[in-house]
């Protein structure tokens, strides 16, 4: 059961199957350490050329049943995420009613537009979430997040940090193949970049991030803000 504050991780993408694809494995295992974390879908993907919105929703719960995550969505508008400070604002209600430790978002860097669209709103929600007087007519404390990363849905990055996922492999692909109707090809399908392989290509970059760090897999992520670790760099 997730409380409705104090989350440690509140993970942002623009359509259901995005946070996925780019950290499926991460959630799942901080999932398995009892972390508290909470999916937010900005839009219902009803411009997506594959699936209806009621099968996306469908698919994106049992998703969402597979990581052991609570899953939320938004109704910004698919194709449509420009830079609108009610959209913000719907983000920032998002942020302070949950109060995550940290929140993640697309890397701003990828061919589908809604992706970097994404990152840039969930930034300035971020921010303006931690101002006390931005928006307090509508009765809700001001949150201030520990921190924002970012995960790679498309495109292959050089990330500042990885996470090891090699226990949790099994459970993002099979988060990821919860979502027939845009990993599979069938007779109605339309020819998309995901129904050739996809899930595959993921597989394939998480194992080669993986053996960057002596491990099978592991998932990519950026951050603005350097990382402080708080160990032994020998692991002595």
């Amino acid at each position: 059961m997730i409380n409705k504050s104090n989350i440690d991780i509140l993970a942002f993408g623009a359509h259901a199957d995005d946070v996925e694809i780019g950290m499926g494995g991460t959630i799942a295992k901080y999932v398995q350490q009892g972390r508290e974390i909470v999916i937010c879908d900005l839009t219902k993907a009803e411009m997506s050329s594959n699936g209806t919105v009621p099968l996306r929703q469908e698919e994106a719960h049992k998703a969402a049943e597979i990581l052991g995550v609570k899953r939320i969505s938004l109704d910004l508008p698919d194709r449509g995420l420009y830079m609108k400070a009610e959209y913000i604002n719907q983000i920032i209600k998002v942020i302070r009613q949950y109060k995550p430790a940290l929140v993640f978002a697309p890397f701003l860097e990828d061919r589908h537009p809604d992706h970097g669209n994404c990152a840039k709103l969930v930034e300035e929600a971020v921010f303006s979430a931690g101002v006390r007087k931005y928006m307090e007519e509508e009765g809700m404390d001001s949150h201030r997040v520990q921190n924002m990363h970012y995960y790679m849905i498309n495109g292959f990055h050089k990330p500042d940090f990885v996470v090891d996922i090699t226990s949790t492999i099994s459970k993002k692909l099979d988060s990821l193949r919860a979502y027939g109707s845009q990993f599979e090809k069938s007779q109605v399908s339309v020819e998309t970049p995901l129904v050739n392989g996809y899930i595959e290509t993921v597989e394939a970059r998480e194992r080669m991030f993986g053996k960057e760090v002596g491990v099978a897999f592991a998932e990519g992520f950026m951050t603005k803000k350097p990382l402080l670790i708080d160990a032994d760099l020998l692991g002595e």
